[in-house]
């Protein structure tokens, strides 16, 4: 359970615009691993693999290069695309952009019109992008150029590995990106490359890049060439480093959520027959059979969920319960879907991570001898906008899921027997965990109105140039507080699972719990004492939140 501990810590966006509940620091866990060893990669365009990205969110310390394929790939791509200008009219090359796209650029004003790029599109507004989501990026755009494709010359995406490897960290704002490639954050990161006054942070402490660098050891500025302002800022790399983010979290959330629901089973003494093999098998969703599995493994020994538990609370009225309600019985269809879009997201990422994302894109010539640029549309981030709305929903149905089964908790016969309102002590002087459930049910609203696709909202900009646009940076950035949420709700089941094992543990002796539900709620236990009689319950909840938060309630390895 304490694998992968402090990795969502690692990577929790500051400043989000959800009123999180503090979190306290939770003390390291026995046996907590040294610190991770250095991740070195060489980047060639076409192998960046998503554990490196993940080790990357986790807070590894990175030393990348470029391949040296790569950069011969690079350097050759660059002279075609020089030679090719000569009978081209290529945007961004010797055209300007956007509306002004038929304006053109002479040769002398190459160098000053990539500045002028940077510090025009470095117009975004609010809280940074956490640091190792931006040191991701940066990862994935040199990965994106070290393919050769846009004509930039290899010393470009060496510059930006020249931040990470140094650990110097962009100040990227969040919001000004549409998902038409995400001009503003990553013009922020093209003006820190520069060396000029934008902001970075280094070594805990931020100011301008054009002072910052040289204390990092890096030269203090940089050039960009004709044409090489224009990749930077193309493609949609931080809505994929974002998304990233977002699948660490919800796996590690997913999770935790199985490992609530088994908790919840065993405080109901929950019928073990909807998990049935042959059920799941018959349905062929695997990661509904994957879940049932698991589940299965985790309440495996349990006395609770038997004949006998169910009716020690009430020998003399007892009769069999038949079936428990819908929400119980269906729980590992409706968390299978939040695993399918999981999977299939990290399938799109990983094709991301290795794809050339800018706009134009230079090839050499089919026919005849040379490069040729090709302007198209692969900045687009519609597809990974529309999976990231795709997860929100997935997630706040989990959200749903884990608040109705809260609830469930609290009611003597929707518990079969826990006492009412899950209170210690005598019932009625004591009220117990009433509120604490309430928690959860004020913040599903709020998902749900935060679920809403954002990608169906576009709107044209730019004087009709850019007229479909994708918003998927407002879809990542809804997720990300969702996420933010689905914390809270998820911690409320736990505490109230284990809430209810409490109670009813000593009229079930001789009966064991599963090993995985005991250790879960053991975990817990380790940092929430038993609700006996009222008490200030804030303080539970957010250490309880800080729990899911970094992933110590996680019944399976870090993966």
């Amino acid at each position: 359970m304490a694998a992968g501990v402090g990795l969502l810590a690692a990577v929790c966006v500051p400043e989000r615009a959800v009123a999180v509940p503090a979190r306290p620091p939770l003390p390291a866990p026995v046996g907590a691993p040294a610190a991770a060893p250095v991740l070195n990669l060489v980047l060639d365009g076409g192998r960046f693999a998503l554990r490196d990205a993940f080790a990357i969110l986790a807070g590894r310390p990175v030393l990348a290069r470029v391949s040296d394929a790569a950069r011969a790939r690079m350097a050759q791509s660059r002279t075609g695309a020089l030679a090719a200008l000569s009978g081209q009219r290529v945007y961004g090359w010797n055209q300007a952009l956007g509306p002004l796209k038929d304006r053109p650029l002479s040769p002398d004003e190459a160098e000053q019109f990539q500045r002028n790029v940077l510090r025009s599109h470095a117009a975004g507004v609010g809280p940074a992008f956490p640091d190792d989501v931006v040191r991701l990026a940066l990862v994935l755009k040199a990965n994106q150029l070290a393919r050769g494709k846009t004509g930039v010359r290899p010393e470009v995406p060496q510059r930006l590995l020249s931040l990470v490897n140094a650990g110097v960290v962009p100040v990227m704002p969040q919001i000004g990106s549409l998902g038409t490639g995400d001009l503003q954050p990553q013009a922020a990161a093209g003006l820190a490359a520069l060396g000029e006054d934008a902001p970075v942070r280094y070594r805990g402490e931020v100011g301008p890049a054009s002072a910052m660098l040289p204390r990092a050891g890096l030269p203090a500025s940089f050039t960009f060439e004709a044409g090489e302002a224009l990749p930077i800022v193309s493609g949609s790399t931080v809505v994929a480093a974002t998304l990233l983010h977002a699948v660490h979290r919800a796996t590690m959330l997913a999770d935790q959520a199985e490992g609530a629901f088994a908790l919840f089973m065993e405080a109901t003494r929950a019928e073990r027959g909807s998990l049935d093999a042959r059920t799941h098998r018959e349905r062929h969703i695997p990661e509904e059979d994957a879940i049932a599995t698991r589940l299965r493994a985790m309440v495996a020994g349990s006395g609770w969920m038997t004949e006998e538990g169910r009716r020690r609370l009430d020998p003399a009225g007892y009769t069999p319960r038949v079936q428990d309600a819908v929400s119980v019985r269906a729980a590992p269809h409706i968390m299978a879907g939040l695993r399918q879009v999981l999977a299939a997201t990290r399938r799109t990422l990983a094709r991301e991570a290795n794809s050339s994302t800018s706009n134009p894109l230079v090839f050499r010539r089919e026919r005849g001898p040379g490069y040729e640029f090709v302007m198209g549309g692969n900045w687009d981030g519609s597809i990974m906008g529309h999976l990231a709305d795709s997860l929100n929903a997935e997630i706040t149905d989990l959200g749903v899921l884990s608040q109705e089964l809260s609830g469930r908790l609290l009611s003597p016969r929707w518990s079969y027997g826990l006492p009412a309102n899950l209170a210690g002590g005598s019932v009625g002087l004591n009220s117990g965990m009433v509120q604490a459930q309430s928690v959860a049910a004020a913040v599903v609203p709020e998902m749900q109105v935060r679920a809403h696709p954002a990608g169906t909202l576009s709107r044209p900009v730019k004087d009709g140039q850019e007229d479909h646009n994708t918003m998927a940076m407002a879809s990542v950035r809804d997720l990300h507080e969702n996420l933010d949420r689905l914390e809270i709700v998820l911690a409320v089941q736990y505490l109230m699972a284990a809430q209810g094992i409490d109670l009813i543990a000593a009229r079930m002796t001789g009966l064991p719990l599963g090993t995985v539900t005991r250790a879960l709620r053991d975990e817990l236990r380790q940092y929430v004492a038993p609700l006996g009689d009222d008490r200030y319950l804030t303080p539970d909840l957010q250490r309880t939140i800080s729990l899911v938060h970094e992933g110590r309630l996680t019944p399976y390895p870090a993966r």
